[in-house]
């Protein structure tokens, strides 16, 4: 942690060590290695690195990861994507593997999301199964490994417990969540935007939150995420702006659904936006994208997500806490996931 110049330069070491202490005990209680199979189907740089990263991290940490090369990664003369899908069902098939990771992106957003609903539900340690993705948008946080079986979900919320606290009751397992939005949900616990005294569900009542950028892998799941937490959710796209707020009980209609987050359009510029925000998240994955210091809310959080830093080299002027990058949470929340 720095503190040069207004705000607090949070590095995400200190968040991470929080679950590898987590993960480490809970490996302890297990009557073996759990097998991590890790899929790598191109020969782009940033999935290798993320590939040596996670082999790193598994090592320290005694799980067993094997990575299985297909296409160009194998041989640079073979197509991208080349064998990828027969990869993933043959690590379905292994009994010995307990969770498989495909390295995205490889052939592009509709193709990449078949591969992932290729993924067996029991060993998508990613949480991209449409099951889960399910779950997250309509604020479903336990189910009964049995329902991973069948493809269609459900709409009542008498089929899943209320959350009263993050244990699952009795015959029940915490739903899967995606790595990304939940490493920032857990970044933001961390540092307090989360309010402990407040029921479980509902912590993040009373912030207000822009994230910018909509894709399916981080910025909607993630708005999503933190609506149902009861936050106020401003989804900033290149070509909209939605606002998310968690839907009330009122009707009987409505009580067969769990309380979870309902989407409205905004009339709001994103300048307006980010002079209410308590917290900043932002996920474009283009080293031109900058969000302007001039805009920021005085003493907000600022998370950048996306490779290149999507925020100006002096956001801590405005923010009183930057967090520049959250990789080494994510790659915990993958191995606390498996």
């Amino acid at each position: 942690m720095a503190t040069e110049g207004k705000g607090v330069l949070l590095k995400a070491d200190s968040i991470a060590e929080t679950f590898r202490t987590e993960i480490k005990s809970a490996l302890s209680s297990v009557p073996r290695k759990p097998k991590l199979v890790g899929i790598l189907a191109t020969s782009a740089a940033p999935s290798k690195f993320y590939a040596e990263f996670t082999k790193k991290q598994c090592d320290a940490l005694g799980v067993e990861f094997v990575l299985k090369k297909t296409g160009a990664a194998a041989d640079e003369s073979l197509a991208p994507g080349e064998d990828v899908e027969e990869a993933i069902i043959e690590a379905n098939e292994d009994e010995s593997v307990d969770g498989i990771m495909v390295y995205y992106p490889i052939f592009g957003v509709q193709q990449d999301h078949y591969l992932q609903q290729i993924v067996s539900p029991f060993k998508d340690v990613e949480g991209l199964n449409f099951k889960f993705h399910y779950n997250l948008y309509h604020n479903i946080r336990f189910l009964q490994p049995k329902t991973l079986a069948s493809s269609l979900p459900s709409t009542s919320a008498a089929d899943a417990p209320p959350a009263v606290n993050d244990q699952p009751p009795a015959g029940y397992v915490k739903s899967i969540l995606p790595c990304t939005p939940l490493a920032i949900v857990k970044c933001l616990e961390f540092i307090g935007v989360y309010n402990t005294l407040l029921p479980y569900g509902d912590r993040a009542y009373g912030k207000t939150i822009a994230v910018i950028n909509r894709s399916e892998v981080v910025g909607r799941p993630l708005a999503a995420l933190l609506a149902n937490d009861g936050a106020r959710v401003f989804s900033v796209d290149i070509d909209s702006i939605q606002e998310y707020t968690k839907r009330p009980r009122q009707s009987p209609e409505e009580r067969k659904y769990h309380p979870r987050h309902i989407v409205h359009p905004s009339t709001l510029s994103l300048q307006e936006c980010l002079a209410l925000s308590d917290v900043v998240v932002s996920a474009v994955p283009s080293p031109d994208y900058k969000v302007k210091t001039a805009w920021l809310k005085d003493g907000c959080v600022c998370v950048n997500v996306a490779a290149d830093k999507n925020f100006e080299t002096d956001v801590r002027e405005k923010a009183s806490l930057y967090l520049p990058t959250i990789g080494k949470v994510t790659i915990m929340m993958l191995l606390r996931n498996l």
